[in-house]
C-alpha cells in the first residue's frame, strides 16, 4: 500500500521543484530500470548467486540515501515557515538521484526475475518473449511514474507555500526514512 522509493522520490521532488524536476528523475529511475530489467533477462538467478554480498552492500546504500533524504527533509520542516524557497536543482541533479534510488533497491532485479519468467513460453524462444515483456513493463512504469510527476507537478505551486510546505517535508521525509527502513528490514531474497 506504501508506495516504492521511486514514487516517493517522484512526487517529492515534483511537489519541491516541479513538473520538469520531476519528469527528469522519472528518466533516471527508468534508466535504472532498464539496466533491472536486463540483468533480469540475462540471468538473475545466476547473477544474485554470483553476487549475494554486492546486493546486501547495495541494499545498505539505498538505506542510507533514503534515510538521508529523510533526515534532510524533515529538517527543512521544522525550519521558520517564512523561509524562501530553495534554489532549483540541476537537470542532472534530478535525473541521478532518481537514478540512485532505483539502482540500489536491488528487490527490483529480483522482482523482475521472479516475475517475467512467468509469463514466457516454453514452446517459444526466452529471449524475444523477455525482450517484449521487459519493454511492456519499461513503458507503463515510465507512463505512470510521468503521471505521478505530472500530478504533483500540478500542485506543486500550493505545496510551496510555507505551512503546507512544512507539512509536505515532513510527510515526504517521514516516509523516505520509513521505505528505509523498510528496505532495511525486508528479507534477502
Amino acid at each position: 500500500m506504501v508506495p516504492g522509493p521511486n514514487v516517493l522520490l517522484i512526487v517529492a521532488t515534483s511537489l519541491a521543484r516541479g513538473r520538469l524536476r520531476g519528469l527528469q528523475t522519472v528518466a533516471g529511475t527508468t534508466t535504472a530500470m532498464a539496466l533491472q530489467l536486463l540483468v533480469a533477462a540475462l540471468g538473475t538467478a545466476w547473477f544474485a548467486a554470483a553476487l549475494s554480498q554486492a546486493f546486501g552492500v547495495l541494499r545498505w546504500l539505498g538505506v542510507a540515501y533514503l534515510v538521508y533524504l529523510g533526515v534532510t527533509r524533515l529538517r527543512q520542516a521544522i525550519k521558520p515557515a517564512q523561509r524562501v524557497d530553495e534554489p532549483d536543482i540541476a537537470a542532472s541533479c534530478a535525473y541521478w538521484r532518481g537514478f540512485l534510488v532505483s539502482i540500489t533497491n536491488p528487490k527490483t532485479i529480483l522482482f523482475f526475475g521472479a516475475f517475467l519468467p512467468q509469463f514466457t513460453s516454453a514452446s517459444l524462444p526466452y529471449g524475444p518473449q523477455v525482450v517484449v515483456l521487459s519493454v511492456t513493463f519499461l513503458v507503463l512504469a515510465a507512463v505512470l511514474d510521468s503521471c505521478y510527476a505530472v500530478a504533483a507537478g500540478a500542485v506543486s505551486a500550493l505545496a510551496r507555500r510555507p505551512l503546507a510546505r512544512r507539512w509536505s517535508d515532513g510527510i515526504a521525509g517521514t516516509l523516505y526514512i520509513g521505505s528505509g527502513v523498510g528496505l532495511a528490514l525486508a528479507r534477502r531474497a
